[in-house]
């Protein structure tokens, strides 16, 4: 396969990546590790007519913790990601989910920014910024804007992104006190993509009980789904076992997934009810030995 003709620059600063971009109109794709574009682009499946290549930005793949929050740039490599020691406690979910992100190779262009842009259903990272409450940050030509993650994701391979802008970076809130998290996820194959993952996140209470709770699913539906039922049954519930199990069997019937040659919905939702309680089961384990998941 090759790719069909197209304009190629490569921008030295962020400001003249915007410039081309803006230029170069709704027909211009910027490149960055290239692991989702390339691809497509040998199939014929995405036809830009102008490449703007940010791949060697600087300033822009850094992982910073200051200010008690998490902020990563949209060029950290996700080798970076799931090697970083900052990614503990509360942003493990974040290094668990990069670390099974494809193959080596994968992780080592591929980028933090472009696997969330590129918004593939069954991607292990938009379903992490889901449950921890992220936020991106935009910038075109006109100036920035934040989006949170909830409301970025609009449907499979699809964003609320504007040819015209760029991931800069993803923002993490300051966790609550205790904050923890987990990322499981089942595959066919090492490196395949996920047939359901899960992002989970809580805080125990003083009174052995759980705070804070959130869970994210993947690969159920065309965005990542937040089980908010399945949250408010754990919320305040003591950290045991049975309530984790309790809470998965919620969440397995808030995902509404679909068919297709790899698996079917009842199979989807029983591996959603696994990991969820897999991931509840981590966090209250190393709740009761005062560890780490």
């Amino acid at each position: 396969m090759k790719p069909p003709p197209f304009a190629y620059a490569r921008a030295a600063t962020l400001d003249e990546a915007l410039t081309l971009v803006t230029e170069a109109g709704d027909e211009a794709k910027l490149l960055a590790g290239g692991q989702s574009l390339l691809p497509l682009l040998s199939y014929r499946l995405a036809r830009p007519t102008h490449l703007v290549d940010i791949g060697r930005l600087p300033g822009l793949d850094g992982i910073d913790r200051s200010g008690g929050g998490l902020a990563i740039g949209g060029l950290a490599r996700h080798t970076a990601v799931e090697r970083s020691a900052e990614l503990a406690g509360p942003w493990r979910a974040i290094r668990e989910a990069a670390s099974l992100i494809g193959h080596l190779p994968i992780r080592e262009r591929g980028t933090f920014g472009g696997s969330l842009a590129h918004a593939d259903p069954s991607a292990e990272l938009p379903v992490v910024a889901v449950a921890l409450d992220a936020e991106f940050v935009l910038r075109s030509a006109a100036g920035t804007r934040n989006v949170p993650a909830a409301e970025f994701f609009t449907g499979p391979f699809m964003t609320v992104i504007d040819p015209a802008e760029v991931l800069v970076r993803a923002e993490f809130p300051v966790p609550p006190p205790g904050l923890r998290s987990a990322f499981e996820e089942f595959t066919a194959r090492s490196g395949d993509f996920a047939l359901v993952s899960a992002a989970v996140a809580l805080a125990p209470g003083e009174d052995g009980t759980a705070r804070h709770v959130r869970i994210a699913l993947g690969s159920v539906g065309p965005v990542p789904v937040r089980a908010r039922e399945a949250e408010a049954a754990l919320d305040g519930a003591a950290l045991t076992p049975d309530a984790a199990a309790a809470a998965a069997r919620i969440a397995a019937t808030e995902a509404d997934p679909g068919e297709d040659a790899f698996a079917g919905a009842a199979f989807r939702r029983d591996l959603v009810a696994v990991l969820v309680e897999r991931a509840l089961t981590r966090l209250i384990d190393a709740t009761d030995e005062g560890g780490r998941p």
